[in-house]
């Protein structure tokens, strides 16, 4: 292999990810390797962990990616199947400053992917267009690494329950949607007081039951009906490779990512009071008041896990979150978004307090708002579109925010507008205190979508 060219779609913002066989190979899976090696080691690294998911595929594409990575001269550590903040850990637990994790995460059964870390940070953004062109080009380190083999699910495992310090006795669902968190997740409730129900723990990458994303609503149905089946406090939900979570309550309300921030920042705040929270853009008005009435400093961000990261790092924040369910500790943790912690500081809260989650859920302002409305925007119009948005809405002196895209404050609510960083899609949402304020705040996006030629035709 002298040179390699990627299929144009897989390379994304956040990570690599296409559909095997077709725009996804064995060949960009050993690229992907010799490109990310050779870049390691410009840097100064020399060992990398590698880990995947419960794909059909993602076995064979874990060993040309580790043939690839070791035709470069870099020491690989292989660790085995599990959950993508799995690989994460390893980085640390391990030494290795350096990962790459197999997964397709949330995405249909005959999608595939790589996520990657380098240097301690997250690998994303013009890293990934940088590992391209070193494909392209084909100018490779060429030695000989070596491959070790250390699996390291149960040292995960330990690690997840080591902040589980507040036993109670809880009845609690747990929906695994047949990803890769089901066999970590058995090992961790088979420690746990109190009573533990498992739904679809057997990994399954056709995902027979229902898709492994927790925050479409209809995937949370079953977590739900068991719930009240099993008159249990609450549900947890993951998604394919166990980064993402979604939480019910005992009556099936579900806590969206800004709803669950809210509740988890009571803990911290205890004991770390003005502490800086994140969260990004999507995120109800109502958290970031909700932050700043319990004495904490709310910080809006860009959606991104990657972009979150880099932020949480940069101001030390304990904690923070998305609406996709991403949710970040950095609190005790290493800061990164795992679902299985997330649901174990959950616990650890409720052990705490007499309060139930559902007193929890009543007592959170109440807004209401749009999920993501998302329309088609060719990729090459999508910024140029939000750009023109912007100048029209600084020509008119609206009160709005251009940290991602255009969150814009009106009377009565907020509307935002933002172009997809992996799809050719923009992204609206709109929230206010009552209906009729909604009515007004959709208006007033719509008339100026069409003062910035944007054509609004929603999903």
């Amino acid at each position: 292999m002298q040179r390699h060219t990627f299929h144009p779609t897989i390379l994304r913002e956040y990570d690599i990810r296409g559909i095997v066989g077709q725009t996804l190979s064995l060949d960009d899976a050993e690229a992907i390797g010799r490109s990310f090696g050779t870049m390691m080691q410009e840097k100064g690294g020399s060992v990398v962990s590698v880990g995947y998911d419960g794909r059909a595929t993602s076995p064979d594409l874990e060993k040309a990616l580790v043939s690839g990575l070791q035709s470069t001269g870099v020491d690989i550590i292989r660790i085995g199947m599990g959950p993508s903040p799995m690989l994460y850990y390893s980085t640390y637990e391990l030494n290795t400053q350096n990962g790459i994790m197999i997964t397709g995460s949330h995405n249909p059964p005959d999608h595939n992917g790589f996520k990657m870390i380098m240097e301690g940070k997250p690998f994303f953004g013009q890293d990934i267009q940088d590992l391209g062109h070193c494909s392209a080009e084909g100018n490779w380190t060429r030695k000989n690494g070596t491959v070790s083999d250390n699996p390291l699910l149960e040292r995960y495992v330990a690690r997840l329950l080591e902040d589980y310090r507040f036993p109670s006795d809880l009845t609690v669902v747990w929906d695994c949607g047949n990803g890769v968190t089901g066999e970590a997740l058995k090992k961790v409730v088979s420690k746990l007081s109190g009573r533990h129900i498992l739904l679809f723990e057997e990994i399954d990458s056709t995902f027979p039951n229902h898709h492994p994303d927790p925050t479409v609503e209809k995937n949370l149905q079953d977590l739900i009906r068991t719930v009240k089946g099993m008159n249990a406090d609450l549900g947890i939900a993951f998604d394919g490779d166990g980064d993402r979570i979604g939480v019910v309550d005992s009556r099936g309300n579900i806590l969206w990512g800004d709803q669950l921030l809210a509740i988890l920042a009571t803990e911290i705040l205890k004991n770390q009071p003005g502490a800086a929270f994140i969260a990004d853009v999507k995120a109800s008005k109502s958290l970031f008041d909700e932050i700043s009435r319990m004495g904490g400093k709310p910080v809006m961000w860009k959606t991104g896990h990657s972009l979150i990261k880099t932020k949480m790092a940069e101001l030390s924040a304990p904690l923070a979150g998305e609406m996709s369910g991403h949710i970040f500790y950095n609190d005790h943790f290493y800061g990164f978004d795992d679902a299985i912690y997330v649901g174990l500081r959950l616990l650890n809260l409720l052990g705490q307090t007499d309060q139930t989650l559902d007193e929890m859920f009543d007592a959170l302002p109440k807004m209401i708002n749009t999920p993501e409305i998302r329309f088609p925007c060719p990729d090459e119009e999508k910024f140029a579109a939000v750009e023109r948005l912007q100048a029209i809405l600084k020509k008119a002196g609206a009160d709005f925010s251009d940290i991602d895209g255009v969150r814009v404050s009106t009377q009565g609510g907020w509307w935002l507008l933002r172009a997809s960083n992996t799809q050719a899609v923009l992204v609206a949402r709109c929230e206010a205190a009552t209906l009729v304020d909604l009515d007004a705040v959709k208006q007033d996006m719509k008339t100026n979508l069409a003062a910035a030629g944007i054509e609004f035709i929603p999903e």
